[in-house]
């Protein structure tokens, strides 16, 4: 017989605790929480939100398109595991691309991999290249996962302020001088989310001396190559010589083709760094749906005017929105690229609360989504990100409604 006490109803089992690997608890708080959930709560109630939240494009792709991958998936072929870093067919197109717009030869085999999306890219790509003690420069204010992905790679970060861009080479420069271990990681991304600061050619030529004499990598997001305006053509950073050297650029299909959500990437140049990130991928997936790859490569191959096309929808849609928001007297800068304006919220407003606040503002009393700029770090505090996802008529509507609810608000204060 046991001599162990024996157990009573009023005892109970401690709860069972559930513990995050460190990582997760690196990780900052996310900031557009908050937005999310009360757009969600506003949806429910049958409230028609106007969203210019996050950047994800409402048009459709190309009917081409769509029919090449309606008739790849009846192809029993396609339906089996796929190579990790892209079909060879779908790498030759991204070379050709490469080389047609920017003058850049690729080899497909070593210097071209295929993504799940340019996010799934860049993050596997920091998991290669970054480790405990290593740190990467990002520009600031920064695209959430380009500070995200180092965090989870067991990186740190220091940000520097994008604005200027003589003065972003210029700090770039002094951080590798003064700080000791030496930056491992550059991040540079043009045309820049969220501030739409863009570059000319000969930038990238300083950043690849700058990462030459300092041994830094380099991974280029240019995710809006293929959405400009006003004659303004976006340079690749592989264009620049010994750009190959030092770095990798990823790019995607999600927006120029209008293929968000077939989560097509692909990444191009250094071939030590690109198969660094076949290592990492090879152990994390099977590649993407073979049918989404033939449908891309249709896309690339025949997708120039479409991909134009798209552009002047997107200007249009600047025009009106940039207009509308000159009207009620902000203050802001016609973007020459990408898929946002980036606003300054007026002084008195700022005065009265943060750039959270008035977001919420707007979006609790206006019904108007917007991206508050402190979600992207804080450099971005004062200022709004509006993405041009919806047609130009309702743009024109949530500036009457932004204008709406600040008039209200104005109301309520001087009563």
């Amino acid at each position: 017989m046991s001599d162990s006490p024996n157990p009573t109803d009023d005892q109970q089992d401690p709860p069972f605790e559930v513990q995050f690997a460190q990582r997760v608890y690196r990780l900052p708080p996310y900031m557009f929480g908050r937005i999310n959930a009360l757009l969600y709560e506003k949806r429910v109630a049958g409230n028609d939100v106007i969203d210019m939240g996050m950047g994800n494009p409402s048009d459709p792709p190309a009917d081409y398109v769509m029919e090449k991958m309606c008739e790849a998936v009846k192809d029993l072929r396609n339906h089996g595991y796929s190579k990790s870093n892209g079909i060879r067919n779908l790498r030759r197109e991204v070379a050709a691309k490469y080389l047609k717009k920017y003058g850049v030869r690729l080899d497909p085999e070593h210097e071209v991999m295929v993504c799940l999306g340019s996010k799934e890219g860049f993050s596997h790509m920091c998991l290669a290249m970054m480790g405990p003690g290593d740190t990467a420069i990002v520009p600031a204010p920064y695209f959430p996962v380009h500070t995200y992905a180092v965090a989870l790679a067991s990186g740190n970060v220091i940000s520097l302020d994008v604005a200027n861009s003589e003065k972003f080479l210029s700090n770039i420069a002094y951080t590798c001088e003064h700080l000791y271990p030496k930056p491992k990681l550059l991040i540079i991304c043009y045309p820049h989310n969220p501030s739409t600061v863009t570059v000319e050619p000969e930038f990238f030529v300083d950043v690849v001396k700058i990462a030459k004499k300092y041994g830094l990598m380099v991974i280029s997001d240019f995710a809006y190559a293929d959405v400009a305006f006003d004659g303004y053509k976006p340079p690749s950073f592989l264009s620049a010589p010994g750009a190959s050297d030092v770095g990798v650029e990823f790019t995607t299909m999600s927006k120029g083709y209008n293929m968000a959500g077939w989560r097509v990437g692909y990444c191009a140049g250094n071939r030590e760094m690109i198969r660094g990130l076949g290592t990492i991928k090879g152990y994390y997936d099977y590649g993407m749906f073979q049918a989404i790859q033939i449908a891309s490569i249709i896309a690339l191959r025949e997708g120039d005017a479409a991909v134009e096309a798209q552009s002047l929808i997107y200007q249009a849609r600047r025009d009106a929105l940039v207009d509308g928001l000159h009207r009620l007297g902000w203050e802001v800068t016609p973007p020459r690229a990408g898929m946002f304006v980036w606003a300054k919220i007026p002084d008195h407003w700022l005065k009265r609360m943060n750039t959270m606040d008035f977001a919420m503002m707007l979006l609790e009393k206006g019904d108007v989504a917007v991206s508050p700029g402190s979600g992207f770090g804080p450099s971005g505090e004062g200022y709004l990100r509006m993405s041009l996802v919806e047609n130009e008529n309702r743009l024109r509507q949530a500036v009457r409604q932004i204008k709406g609810c600040l008039k209200e608000a104005e109301a309520v204060t001087a009563s």
